[in-house]
C-alpha cells in the first residue's frame, strides 16, 4: 500500500481488525520514511449476477434496493439492523452460489419472501403484498395461509 503523504511504495501494518458488520478488514498502517499513520479498509467483492427484469431489462443487482425494500417491510417492527443484514448476505450469498451471470427479478424476490418468512411474518406480508401486487383482500388471505402452512411444515419437520 503506498503511503498517502509521501508516496512510498511499501507501507507496514501496525494493526489488523476485522469487523463483522461490513464484512470489511480494518488495517493501520505506518510508513517507514515519513513515520505518518493511516488507516485502511478492505472489504470483499462478491460477483454477484445481472438482475432480468420482468419487461426483460438486465440490471445491475443493486444492495441498495434490496436494503430499502427490506426495511420498509421491516419498518417498526420488531427486527434489528444486524437481522436484515444478515438477511441481506444470506439472499447475496444464495445468489453467488448460483452461479449464473445472470439471474430473474422473481427469484430475488422469493429469496426476500423465504428469508422474511423466517424472520418476521408482518414484514412477510408486507413485502409479498408490495410484490404480488395484492389488491383485495382474498391475496392477504393467501398470503397469510401460504405463511401458517409453511410454519406447519417447519414445526413438523422439527
Amino acid at each position: 500500500m503506498d503511503c498517502p503523504f509521501c508516496r512510498r511504495i511499501d507501507t507496514k501494518v501496525i494493526d489488523t481488525r476485522h469487523t463483522i458488520e461490513e464484512n470489511t478488514v480494518r488495517r493501520r498502517r505506518e510508513c517507514d520514511d515519513c513515520q505518518k499513520r493511516f488507516t485502511t479498509y478492505e472489504r470483499v467483492e462478491l460477483n454477484l449476477p445481472s438482475v432480468i427484469k420482468t419487461d426483460g431489462r438486465r440490471v445491475k443487482f443493486e444492495e441498495e434496493k434490496l436494503r430499502k425494500g427490506i426495511l420498509r417491510a421491516t419498518e417498526k417492527r420488531p427486527v434489528g439492523i444486524e437481522q436484515i443484514e444478515a438477511l441481506i448476505d444470506a439472499i447475496k450469498n444464495k445468489l453467488c452460489d448460483m452461479a449464473k451471470r445472470e439471474v430473474n427479478a422473481q427469484i430475488i424476490g422469493e429469496l426476500v419472501m423465504g428469508e422474511l418468512a423466517k424472520l418476521d411474518p408482518v414484514a412477510y406480508v408486507r413485502f409479498a403484498s408490495v410484490y404480488h401486487r395484492f389488491e383485495d383482500l382474498e391475496a392477504f388471505r393467501e398470503a397469510i395461509s401460504k405463511l401458517k402452512k409453511r410454519r406447519l411444515t417447519k414445526e413438523n419437520l422439527i
